[in-house]
């Protein structure tokens, strides 16, 4: 699935698509030059303050599964190659039509199943985490059934029958395939165990975004240092994304010139910066695989007073929207708190100008469980609210078809007793960035 970073990186890059006539076939358009940049060359380097998960940490939520799925009335849960996996094994395994397999049970020890010219990677990849030598790993050759082995170790620890959770990314023919060879399980959706354990971060989590927070606001203020009339998207993402690396970390932001910055995600329109141009920016980094996510709304040269009255606008959205978050507080309360705002100010109804939910879940992914809009459910009659160590997105807009759009986002950790942003919230449009580096 595309991202939307990987959108605006994409989008970006189109930027130098005029240059395509003077290329050569099967030749690639040159890389954007980087101006040696003093804020640039002024960042330190952060990449020491990224801790890694540990292997003690990741049993730790292997045996917080294993409650949930005892909660859920499961037997056990399967998981294949994405970001659970990775967040419980430290396994990293891309999907292909091959089955690579986590079954966790409630009761009793996960095993694995994996194609068996794959076993030398697969024990590569257990080395980096709380498996390493303990694993058990049950093989198919290319002739086989991955299914059959599924059963049969589901079989093994008394489960031929019964309730099996797959967890949301896994692929259809992968479930259908455990379905069909053990038709006397129940399939369910896996979501209540691994949403319920990686929507609520520790303090280690929330450490490892707020540091890749840090990492992207001070590439941002860095890059904006450069910022002239005349460059391209993708010199201007250029900027961002060496100010990443100065820091020790890859990342970047796409960034939506003029109109285009109207259109949430982006445009894939070759943009140019001119003088009064409104530049939306959106991106981030991640820190041992926790993301940040941040956006931030300037000009080119100075701002019209339309655009100082919306972004003042959407500041005060995204401020009330913190002051709404705290534990308790339905996650929808909290969307709406912020399109109240935008409502009073003659930029409703509902969606017409604030076109899109407050925020998302954030950890390993950019987007993930929960979310801060109305029916926010997990598939049960159940109404979310706010938890402390829950991690969003706060990222209000006003998007004006044909002119331009404001979106500021920082992300917000809810607290004991209320919320906190990451970074500090963007002053405003004619100083968009605090005294940095952070």
């Amino acid at each position: 699935m595309l991202s939307r970073r990987r959108f605006l990186s994409l989008t970006s890059i189109t930027a130098g698509a005029s240059l395509a006539p003077r290329i050569a076939a099967g030749q690639r358009a040159p890389a954007p030059q980087v101006p040696d940049l003093p804020s640039i060359a002024a960042l330190p380097s952060l990449r020491s303050l990224a801790r890694p998960i540990s292997n003690d940490e990741r049993l730790a939520r292997v045996e917080k599964a294993r409650k949930l799925i005892a909660a859920q009335g499961l037997g056990a849960i399967l998981l294949t190659g994405g970001t659970s996996l990775r967040y419980f094994t430290n396994i990293s395994w891309g999907l292909s039509e091959r089955f690579f397999g986590m079954i966790v049970p409630a009761k009793g020890e996960p095993f694995f199943v994996c194609p068996a010219f794959e076993l030398d990677r697969a024990q590569e990849q257990m080395k980096l985490g709380p498996y390493a030598g303990r694993a058990d790993i049950r093989i198919w050759q290319e002739d086989e059934s991955p299914y059959a082995l599924v059963a049969a170790g589901l079989k093994s620890l008394g489960l031929a029958t019964g309730v099996v959770g797959i967890e949301e990314t896994v692929r259809y023919v992968f479930s259908d395939g455990v379905s069909k060879t053990a038709p006397a399980l129940r399939i369910v959706s896996a979501t209540p165990v691994t949403a319920g354990c990686r929507m609520v971060k520790d303090a280690h989590e929330v450490e490892l975004i707020r540091l890749a927070s840090r990492v992207t606001l001070n590439a941002y203020a860095a890059a904006y240092r450069g910022l002239r009339a005349g460059m391209t998207q993708s010199e201007y993402g250029a900027l961002v994304s060496a100010a990443h690396a100065r820091q020790g970390f890859s990342g970047g932001g796409g960034v939506q010139v003029g109109e285009f910055s109207a259109r949430p995600h982006g445009s894939i329109s070759p943009q140019t910066i001119r003088d009064g141009s409104l530049l939306l920016q959106d991106g981030g980094c991640a820190a041992e695989s926790y993301s940040s996510d941040i956006s931030r709304t300037f000009v080119c040269g100075k701002p019209t007073d339309k655009m100082r009255r919306v972004f003042d606008l959407v500041h005060k959205m995204q401020a009330t929207a913190l002051a709404a978050a705290r534990p308790g507080v339905p996650l929808e309360a909290i969307d709406a708190a912020a399109r109240k705002v935008a409502i009073d100010a003659g930029y409703g109804p509902g969606f017409k100008y604030f076109t899109h939910r407050l925020g998302h879940g954030l950890g390993m992914d950019g987007h993930e469980w929960p979310y801060l809009v109305k029916h926010n459910m997990f598939g049960w009659a159940q109404q979310l609210t706010a938890q402390p160590g829950m991690v969003f997105t706060n990222e209000p807009g006003i998007y004006l078809l044909g002119e331009f759009g404001v979106r500021l986002e920082d992300d917000m950790v809810i607290t004991g007793n209320g919320a906190e942003l990451l970074t500090p919230q963007s002053p405003s449009i004619d100083d968009p960035f605090p005294a940095l580096p952070l």
